[in-house]
């Protein structure tokens, strides 16, 4: 583990400390962070080597947490990615889903979100009014998010929607939208009091 302290820490000084400043004028860590973390191991720790991971647990993912928060950065959504979006995934996702998406999320090549709150309705999800209705093997979604860590340079965003309106919270569905689907539109970009370098629309 201190190993790997070692290298989170190196990776935060370098990557992300001499750029934090930029990082908050234009909301979001560059690309290539999430590239370069990939390249050393540093997303998905938590993940299973099978599908690209590292193998351990999420003690590994709170290790580059730690020393993000040791250098007082909060633009990196690093921790959303490897510790949730990539969890529901393994979880929930079908085989074929897991293989093509996981791999890429710990190369860093794949960003994943995850939408939940909306306008109005706060994190109360039983009150989303996002609908999702199925079409042939696909979903159709309307509706809208905000407050979405990540969204702007996400690849792969967990929505949160009503399936079936009758069901109360059985009635909701996680489901996974690529960002290149039809129709899919990213809102402004959230300019905020704090975690200014932090992607969110």
């Amino acid at each position: 583990m201190e190993a790997l302290r070692d290298l989170a820490a190196k990776f935060v000084a370098t990557e992300i400390a001499p750029h934090s400043e930029r990082f908050a004028e234009q909301h979001h860590v560059d690309r290539a962070v999430w590239e370069r973390a990939g390249e050393l191991g540093l997303l998905c720790m938590s993940m299973p080597v099978e599908y690209g991971g590292g193998g351990g647990t999420f003690a590994h993912e709170a290790v580059l947490l730690e020393e993000q928060a040791r250098i007082g950065d909060s633009s990196w959504g690093a921790g959303l990615h490897s510790g949730i979006v990539a969890h529901y995934i393994l979880h929930y996702a079908r085989e074929d889903l897991k293989r093509q998406w996981l791999p890429k999320m710990a190369s860093g090549e794949l960003i994943g979100a995850i939408a939940m709150t909306e306008a109005g309705t706060g994190s109360d999800l039983q009150s989303v009014k996002t609908r999702a209705v199925l079409d042939g093997d696909e979903y159709v979604i309307t509706g809208s998010k905000t407050f979405i860590t990540n969204g702007q340079q996400a690849d792969l965003i967990v929505v949160v929607a009503k399936t079936d309106h009758t069901q109360g919270a059985s009635g909701i569905s996680l489901i996974v939208v690529e960002a290149d689907r039809p129709g899919f539109r990213r809102g402004r970009v959230l300019s905020k009091i704090g975690q200014r370098g932090q992607d969110t629309s």
